[in-house]
């Protein structure tokens, strides 16, 4: 263990000095980690009081401090009366944790690596931890914390000692990734694809693809830019990448990819892959089907190599890399005749997204007598598009080859009215409406997928039907 690592994550005076504060009280020793939630802070770490949009992390400095935090990051007009423990007081705690996170990305000598992407950013950037952990200590985000706060959280509990960071960053409107990236400054940049999702917001594609472009603001000095070169906005991210100073690699099937598939064939669930990576050839397996996770690995992989990862050790690790719940994780759910196949991608869903989804659902083995039955809530911020959109996922439900729909919001009913009778196995307004007829009309050797947008709920459906299996006893 290193001298520094011995010292911990921020020796007291580093801390107080980094965040600009002023200390009331003693901290008995140096800052473990840093944590914005009182229920699972650890002792030694420093709660930052965070106002966010539903709770006020003032509310929770004397819970955080009773659990043993080290200090507690309150604004200045806090009234600490009767909590026991150290204060750090500053004009406002988010800004504080920001000028922590530059602090740690100033001392630290990882070579950092930036995804964003209308889709797959959260899977990928798991997937480029994991296949990074063999070359050295790897820092990443431990969920989709990607905005103005997940971000400089996650940078300020970067390690000196770390080999490698990797983070995320999203945005809903333009002008949010600029300063993530300024503040991150990533020897590499990732953009997993351009779609339209939050078009809403944006209102047409090359604003979402000139958006997610502003992760190339932020790059070091003679970094890379990793682009998807089978998607129709490359030319457009990659002048952005060049204006920015970044040098380019493009990535998937074209023929002038840098990291391009050259064969795949499925194989026990998953899928073997042979591919050309920065010159290299490389073969490797992926777990989990699906032509996105097959396309989003070959960045992974260029961006592992660009990082000064090793290349062998990255494709071996990516074998054990799972999509986790919600996205596109499946399971066996037992009844008494045998196993349904549930395909939890209940996260999040656009238009991307719910046909990679469906794609996946075409390719799941069913057993004897099996369905494939999706199960789909409304994919939102899609503006006046919304309606077209919906109605557009009839061609992809029917080429999947998709037995039954159950369908639910008010978006969805666009997209259920138009498919063939014989497909339609319900609808309703809501989730919770929807989940009992969905149960009822399982049976053993069906495959569902679920998939809707967060907000829909629609991982409720699947929760119900981990539940109504969990012990084997459902029906048949």
């Amino acid at each position: 263990m290193s001298e520094r690592a011995r010292r911990g994550l921020w020796p007291a005076g580093e801390f107080v000095a980094a965040t600009g504060g002023r200390l009331e009280g003693e901290m008995a020793g140096a800052v473990t980690g840093v944590s914005m939630d009182s229920r699972t802070i650890r002792p030694g770490e420093a709660f930052f009081a965070i106002a966010g949009d539903r709770f006020d992390g003032h509310s929770f400095v004397g819970d955080a401090l009773a659990r043993g935090a080290r200090v507690a990051v309150v604004g200045e007009g806090f009234q600490g009366e009767g909590v026991a423990g150290a204060l750090l007081r500053v004009d406002d705690p988010l800004a504080a944790m920001r000028a922590l996170a530059a602090a740690a990305r100033r001392r630290s000598s990882a070579r950092i690596v930036a995804l964003t992407g209308s889709a797959g950013k959260t899977g990928s950037k798991d997937a480029l931890a994991l296949a990074l952990a063999p070359s050295g200590k790897t820092h990443a985000s431990p969920a989709s914390f990607n905005n103005h706060w997940g971000v400089p959280y996650t940078l300020a509990n970067l390690a000196c000692e770390a080999r490698f960071g990797v983070f995320e960053m999203g945005m809903n409107h333009a002008g949010e990734i600029a300063p993530l990236s300024a503040l991150v400054r990533p020897h590499v940049a990732v953009v997993t694809t351009i779609a339209p999702v939050h078009i809403g917001h944006l209102g047409s594609l090359d604003a979402i693809a000139d958006a997610k472009a502003e992760i190339f603001t932020g790059l070091e000095p003679g970094g890379w830019a990793v682009l998807n070169r089978d998607n129709e906005k490359y030319e457009r991210l990659a002048g952005a990448a060049r204006a920015a100073g970044a040098r380019i690699v493009g990535f998937g099937e074209h023929e002038s990819a840098e990291a391009r598939l050259l064969r795949e064939v499925a194989a026990g669930g998953g899928v073997v892959i042979e591919a050309e990576i920065l010159g290299g050839a490389v073969t490797y397996k992926l777990a989990a089907p699906g032509r996105h996770l097959v396309r989003n690995s070959l960045a992974v992989l260029a961006a592992a190599r660009l990082a000064g990862g090793d290349l062998a050790l990255a494709a071996l690790a990516l074998a054990d890399w799972r999509p986790g719940r919600g996205r596109g994780e499946q399971s066996a759910l037992a009844t008494g005749a045998g196993d349904i196949v549930l395909i939890d991608e209940s996260y999040n869903a656009n238009p991307a997204s719910m046909r990679a989804a469906l794609s996946v659902l075409a390719g799941t083995q069913t057993g004897a007598r099996g369905r494939r039955i999706a199960a789909l809530g409304d994919m939102l911020e899609l503006g006046r598009q919304a309606g077209e959109e919906h109605r557009a996922l009839v061609r992809p439900i029917v080429g999947a080859g998709v037995d039954l729909v159950f369908a639910c919001g008010t978006l969805m009913r666009d997209l259920y009215q138009e498919l063939p009778p014989e497909l339609r196995g319900g609808y309703a307004e809501n989730a919770a409406t929807l989940t009992e007829p969905l149960v009822r009309e399982l049976r053993a050797g069906d495959v569902v997928m679920v998939k809707g947008s967060f907000a829909t709920g629609m991982a409720r459906i699947s929760e119900a039907l981990r539940d109504r299996y969990a012990a084997g006893s459902g029906g048949d």
